[in-house]
C-alpha cells in the first residue's frame, strides 16, 4: 500500500494505433489467401459460380467461328446460290450458345451475390462477437468512430469490390486466353499483330496497379478517421458549443476531409485512367489486325470469313484488359478494407477461459484484496500494493481525490483488467480462477456515464434480467423518486427512449440505479451515482440504496462525503494506496487527510 501515480489511461493513439499518415506495410497476396480462408465453407459455390463463367464465356468465343463459317457460305453461295439450310443451322447453333451463356452468366452473377452477402453477414457477425472478446485496453486506443467505419465502410467496401470483381475477372481472363487461342488457330501473323499492339497496355496497367493500391489503403484509413472525428464531435456537440469550439472543430474536419478528399482523388483518378488507356490500345489493335487481315485477304493467305471472325476476336482479345484492370483495382480496393477488417478480427483477444469449471452460484459478500499490483501500461504502475477487505452486508466507501485510482480497483474487481501480481478474492475464490461472465453475474454496477438504449422504459430497466413483474418494476423506480415522473410520459412504461423523449442527466441516473436495484446482485458498485441529481433527489435516492445495500456488500466511490457518513469501512486513497481506514468518526478524530477532504468541502458548502 505503498505509493503510486495517478488514474490516468493511455492516451489515444488514433485510429487502430496508426500514425498520422496511415503509412504501414500492406500484403494484398496475404488479405486475399485470409479472404479464401475465411470463405472455405463457400468456395464449392464459388468454383460453380466461375465454372458457369468458364462455360459461358467458351460459348461466347465459339460464336465468331460460326460467323466465319456462315460468311464464307454467303460469300461463295453470291455467284452459285447460298445455302439457306446451312447458314439456318448456323444462325440456330449461335441463339444455343448465346442463350445458353447467358444462362450461365445470370446463374452464376445470382450465386456469386449469395456468397457475397453471406461473407458480409458472417463478417459483420464475428466483428460484434470480436467487440466482446477485445479487452478494454484496445479501446483506449482505437476511437469508436474507427471500429463503426471498419463494422460498415470497410465491410461495405469489400462487399461491393468482391461482387463486381470476381466473376468480372475471371470471364475476362478466360475470355482473353480463349480469345487468344483461337486467334492463333485462326491464323499466326494477325494474331501476333494483335499482341505486339496490346503489349503496352498490358505495361501501362501493371504501373498504375502498382501506384494506386497505397491510396485504397490512405482512402480507408482517412475514412476511418474521419468517421471518428464526426462521432466524437457529434456526441460532444454541447461541449463543443459551450466552449466555442465550432471552429477548431471544423478546421480538424477540414483537414482529415481534405486529407480524405486527396487520398480518393489520387485512387480514384488512377483507377479511372485505366479505361480510355485500355480503350485506346483496343481501337489501336482493332485497325492494326484490319490492316494486316486486308493485305493477306488481298494476297490470297485467308479468306473474307476470317477477316470477319478474327476483328470479333481482337475485341475479345482487347475487351477484357480493361476489364481486367479494372477487377484488379477493385480487389484492391476489397484488400484495403479487407486488411482492416481482418486487423481488428486478428487484434489479442482475453484469455480464452472456457477450462475454467470453478463457478460461484451466489456470493457470500467476503471480498479480498491482497497486494495487488497494476498499471494501464507495464512501464507505468499505477497501483503498488493495495490491501483492503470486506465483509458480507458491509458498505465500503473509497474516497480521495481525483486520480487516486479509486475507479481503477472497481474496474480490477469487475476484471475489467487483469492484476499484474497480488489477488482479488470473492467468497475465498480469486477472480483470476472464475470466468469474467461469472464474475460479473455477482455485481450490478452505477456508473458516473449514464447508458441507455433506444427501446421501451421498461426494456432499460430490466437489461438482461429475465420475467421481472411489473410491480417490481414499479417499486424500483419508487424507490428512486421516479415512478411518477414515467405515469406522465405519452405510454408511461412502454414509452420508447429516443431523440424525442428528453431527460435530464439526473433522471437517466435514476434510471440505472433503478436498473441496478431490479437487478438484485449480490454485489453493488456504485460510482458516483448520484453525482448528476440534485440534493432532494439525492435524499431520495440515499435513502433506497441504504434499503437496496441491507445484507449486501456494496463498495462506493463518492466525492461528495455527506453521503457515506453512514459507511461500515471508508478506504481513503491517494497516489493509488490506502492512507487512512476506519468508520466516519474514527477518521474525523483523526485529523488526517480524509478529515482536510470532509472539511473541506463543509466549508465549501458554508
Amino acid at each position: 500500500m505503498e505509493t503510486n501515480t495517478t488514474n490516468a489511461q493511455p492516451r489515444r493513439l488514433g485510429p487502430s494505433g496508426r500514425n498520422g499518415n496511415g503509412e504501414k506495410a500492406k500484403d494484398f497476396s496475404g488479405t486475399m489467401k485470409k479472404l479464401i480462408i475465411y470463405c472455405r465453407r463457400s468456395m464449392p459455390a464459388v468454383i460453380i459460380s466461375l465454372l458457369f463463367a468458364v462455360i459461358a464465356t467458351i460459348l461466347n468465343l465459339l460464336g465468331p467461328d460460326k460467323l466465319s463459317d456462315m460468311t464464307d457460305l454467303i460469300t461463295e453461295g453470291i455467284a452459285t446460290g447460298i445455302d439457306m439450310d446451312g447458314i439456318l443451322e448456323i444462325g440456330v447453333t449461335l441463339i444455343i450458345f448465346y442463350g445458353c451463356g447467358f444462362i450461365l452468366n445470370d446463374t452464376q452473377g445470382i450465386i456469386m451475390a449469395n456468397v457475397v452477402q453471406r461473407l458480409t453477414r458472417n463478417l459483420r457477425t464475428d466483428i460484434s462477437h470480436k467487440i466482446n472478446r477485445l479487452p478494454m485496453d484496445y479501446y483506449n486506443h482505437t476511437s469508436t468512430g474507427d471500429v463503426l467505419s471498419r463494422v460498415t465502410n470497410d465491410v461495405d467496401t469489400l462487399a461491393q469490390a468482391l461482387n463486381q470483381s470476381l466473376r468480372t475477372l475471371v470471364s475476362a481472363i478466360v475470355l482473353f486466353v480463349g480469345s487468344l487461342i483461337m486467334m492463333l488457330v485462326t491464323n499466326v501473323i494477325m494474331t501476333l499483330t494483335a499482341i505486339v499492339a496490346t503489349i503496352i497496355g498490358f505495361a501501362l496497367m501493371m504501373l498504375i496497379m502498382s501506384r494506386s493500391q497505397k491510396y485504397f489503403m490512405r482512402q480507408q484509413m482517412h475514412l476511418g478517421e474521419i468517421n471518428g472525428h464526426v462521432e466524437e464531435i457529434y456526441t460532444g456537440h454541447t461541449v463543443v458549443k459551450a466552449y466555442n469550439g465550432e471552429e477548431a472543430a471544423e478546421q480538424t474536419f477540414e483537414t482529415m476531409n481534405e486529407n480524405l478528399r486527396d487520398s480518393a482523388f489520387k485512387a480514384q483518378t488512377l483507377s479511372g485512367m485505366m479505361m480510355p488507356i485500355m480503350t485506346f490500345i483496343g481501337n489501336f489493335a482493332y485497325v492494326a489486325v484490319c490492316v494486316v487481315g486486308g493485305m493477306l485477304a488481298i494476297n490470297g493467305n485467308i479468306s473474307f470469313g476470317v477477316i470477319v471472325a478474327f476483328m470479333l476476336y481482337v475485341r475479345f482479345f482487347t475487351q477484357p484488359l480493361s476489364q481486367i484492370a479494372q477487377s484488379f483495382q477493385m480487389l484492391q480496393s476489397a484488400a484495403a478494407g479487407g486488411e482492416r477488417v481482418f486487423e481488428f478480427l486478428e487484434a489479442e483477444e482475453m484469455e480464452n477461459e472456457s477450462h475454467k469449471t470453478t463457478k460461484l452460484d451466489k456470493a457470500k459478500g467476503y471480498v479480498n484484496f491482497e497486494h495487488v499490483k497494476f498499471g494501464y501500461t507495464p512501464e507505468h504502475t499505477i497501483i503498488h500494493d493495495f490491501t483492503a477487505q470486506a465483509k458480507p452486508g458491509q458498505k465500503i466507501a473509497i474516497v480521495g481525490p481525483t486520480g487516486a485510482g479509486k475507479t481503477t480497483m472497481v474496474n480490477l474487481l469487475m476484471r475489467f483488467y487483469e492484476i499484474q501480481s497480488g489477488s482479488i478474492q470473492i467468497d475465498g475464490i480469486s477472480t483470476k480462477d472464475m470466468t469474467r461472465e461469472n464474475v460479473h453475474s455477482q455485481f450490478c454496477m452505477v456508473l458516473q456515464d449514464t447508458w441507455l438504449f433506444e427501446g421501451s422504459v421498461r426494456e432499460n430497466l430490466v437489461y438482461c434480467v429475465d420475467e421481472v413483474p411489473d410491480e417490481e418494476i414499479m417499486q424500483a423506480c419508487k424507490a428512486v423518486g421516479l415512478d411518477h415522473f414515467i405515469q406522465t410520459l405519452s405510454h408511461g412504461y412502454d414509452t420508447i427512449l429516443n431523440d424525442q423523449v428528453n431527460l435530464s442527466q439526473g433522471q437517466k441516473q435514476q434510471l440505472t440505479i433503478a436498473r441496478a436495484i431490479i437487478a438484485n446482485k449480490p454485489i453493488l458498485i456504485l460510482d458516483e451515482a448520484t453525482s448528476s441529481v440534485d440534493t432532494r433527489t439525492e435524499l431520495v435516492i440515499q435513502n433506497a440504496m441504504d434499503r437496496l445495500m441491507e445484507n449486501r456488500t456494496s463498495f462506493v466511490i463518492a466525492h461528495r462525503l455527506s453521503t457515506i457518513k453512514n459507511a461500515d469501512l471508508i478506504l481513503v486513497m491517494r497516489d493509488g494506496d490506502i492512507i487512512e481506514s476506519g468508520n466516519h468518526e474514527t477518521l474525523l478524530q483523526k485529523g488526517g487527510f480524509y478529515a482536510e477532504l470532509y472539511n473541506s468541502q463543509f466549508e465549501q458548502a458554508s
